[in-house]
């Protein structure tokens, strides 16, 4: 391990690339919030670098990127505490990630499953960039020097990528130079899955609309998609050991669990031996109190995007006065003339 001592620092990015859902903010915002009320700088990126791995339509692209600002916003962030920018506004990102593609081995890439899930057969004619999506999200950590990342489970394989190259280029320059990163994974809503099958994970690109809440839902419409939520005969067990082989009973238990902050355990004291009918109607309510507030300031906030292109921007330049001192350094290691 590295012994060398970082100012303490979070990084953390979604891609923009579609409607924010309840998966990305349990998942991934609500902890993100939780991180910048700790003694962290922390670092919030919305990645479109990564977005453009797959077709995008760029008008959407825009309107996307500009939205999970104010999701970030909207949903507890400071811009002021935080720094939040989009990845693309920063170059040293790339100009770092092809550094990390001579470090990275091609073997590793071959081994990330999320790739392989994504490429499925089709694995000739995706792009070189989903292939090298690893690297970049390396560059996009250690740039920062960024000593905690939350991620979720489906990405903790390409966060030990980012420790796997910091090792080995520490190793190869005789340094100690990049930090060893920590992954943060913790907390009930940490995978939330589809609302319309839980042994899949609630995805914004899933065809079905009630497979998934999004934050710009309505209250009706939060409401309603819980209701068809899919369950099993079986109504809600008051022991852990009770959720057991039954993914959909499980996925609403922790939903409800990470929305209220509170423990599965203390969920399942409080509702064990109702029906599921009883127990949607409360994580409705639930859902729509902790959901409600979001939607309406993401409305408010996206009726004036130069307000939220102005956060981008400032965001950019305070995320260069960290990268830039730090490329450069990564530059002196490896012998470019400067």
């Amino acid at each position: 391990m590295n012994d060398k001592v970082f100012t303490p620092r979070v990084f953390s990015g979604i891609q923009p690339s579609g409607d924010l859902t309840l998966g990305n903010y349990l998942g991934a915002i609500k902890r993100f919030v939780a991180m910048q009320n700790l003694d962290y700088e922390t670092i919030y990126c919305m990645v479109d670098l990564h977005a453009i791995t797959v077709w995008q339509d760029p008008t959407e692209l825009v309107n996307s990127t500009r939205e999970l600002c104010a999701g970030f916003i909207a949903s507890g962030l400071d811009p002021n505490e935080s720094i939040l920018f989009n990845q693309s506004k920063v170059a040293e990102h790339t100009q770092l990630a092809w550094v990390f593609n001579t470090i990275a081995r091609m073997g590793w890439l071959n081994r990330m499953t999320q790739f392989k899930d994504k490429a499925g057969k089709n694995r000739e004619n995706v792009s070189v960039g989903l292939f090298a999506y690893p690297t970049l999200m390396a560059a996009d950590i250690l740039l920062y020097h960024a000593t905690h990342v939350p991620v979720g489970e489906d990405q903790k394989q390409h966060l030990e990528l980012t420790r796997d190259i910091a090792l080995k280029f520490n190793h190869d320059y005789r340094t100690d130079f990049f930090p060893i990163t920590e992954p943060v994974i913790e907390g009930a809503g940490t995978r939330v899955m589809s609302l319309r099958d839980g042994t899949k994970k609630m995805s914004k690109s899933d065809p079905s609309e009630l497979s998934r809440i999004n934050l710009t839902d309505t209250p009706d419409n939060i409401a309603l998609k819980i209701q068809k939520a899919r369950t099993d005969p079986d109504g809600i067990p008051s022991e852990i050991n009770g959720l057991s082989g039954r993914p959909e009973a499980t996925n609403l238990v922790n939903i409800f669990a990470a929305l209220s902050d509170l423990s599965v355990e203390q969920i399942l004291i409080q509702y064990g031996g109702k029906n599921f009918s009883y127990f949607k109607k409360a994580l409705s309510e639930k859902a729509v109190e902790e959901l409600s507030n979001i939607s309406n300031e993401m409305s408010r906030l996206m009726k004036d995007p130069s307000e939220i292109d102005k956060i981008l921007n400032k965001g950019a330049d305070r995320a260069k006065e960290i990268a830039i001192p730090i490329l450069k350094k990564t530059y002196d290691i490896i012998g470019m003339v400067r």
